[in-house]
């Protein structure tokens, strides 16, 4: 992982105006905090699904990133004056419940939702950082960098798919089922998160960003499923 971040005046703020002390940024922490664990524990749980030993072998060298992130948003909630585990507990049942929601059954539904899902909170969090300083959003995107790895899906679902029209199907429709449930888990954070909200809409054009924001994701979506072979 490269943890190396843009260096930054302490006065800086990004054009937006907001302020690196703004509290909706410990709250971007703590929720990406949490999300890198229950990532970590999804992909050790997903791996024993491995037809073969290198399947298992990537999942473990994700989850081990995912962790190595994790370390990352600790330290920068600690120089903060926030206590990691108190701060992300309360993010724990909307991603549980994203995960709960999305329990793959096979393998392939297990590469799919690791490269598709992984991406699409990569996105949120990733249109978020575009409205911080400098200092905030070198934090969140050294988080997001490591994504070289999951080439490895690309290849095994591409395979997968070209030799069958049923797991096509399959998978597009699982594809299409991970979008919905990753849009509405987004949401309900949102809703529940007043500092989050306020985070995004002080350094954008208000709410109306966020209702661009989620109509993009379903371009993007669309141009995964095509790298996997799914459209």
């Amino acid at each position: 992982m490269n943890s190396t971040q843009p260096a930054a005046s302490p006065k800086h703020l990004a054009t937006s105006g907001v302020s690196a002390d703004h509290p909706g940024v410990n709250e971007l922490f703590a929720l990406l905090a949490y999300g890198e664990v229950a990532a970590f524990y999804r992909l050790t749980e997903e791996a024993r699904m491995a037809p073969n030993l290198q399947g298992r072998i990537n999942m473990a060298s994700m989850a081990a990133a995912e962790m190595n992130h994790y370390e990352l948003l600790r330290d920068a909630l600690e120089q903060r004056g926030i206590d990691v585990v108190p701060a992300m507990t309360k993010y724990a049942p909307a991603l549980e419940n994203y995960h709960r929601l999305t329990t793959p059954s096979t393998w392939l539904e297990a590469l799919v939702k690791t490269y598709i899902g992984d991406a699409l909170a990569a996105d949120f969090y990733l249109e978020i950082a575009d409205v911080l300083p400098d200092e905030v959003a070198g934090v969140v995107r050294a988080v997001l960098s490591e994504t070289g790895h999951s080439q490895f899906v690309v290849e095994e679902v591409r395979a997968a798919v070209t030799s069958s029209q049923k797991q096509r199907h399959r998978l597009a429709l699982w594809s299409r089922r991970l979008l919905g449930e990753a849009i509405t888990q987004a949401q309900f954070v949102l809703a529940d998160h007043d500092e989050l909200v306020d985070l995004v809409v002080s350094g954008t054009d208000g709410l109306g960003h966020l209702t661009e924001f989620f109509d993009r994701l379903q371009h993007t979506h669309s141009t995964r499923m095509k790298e996997l072979g799914l459209a």
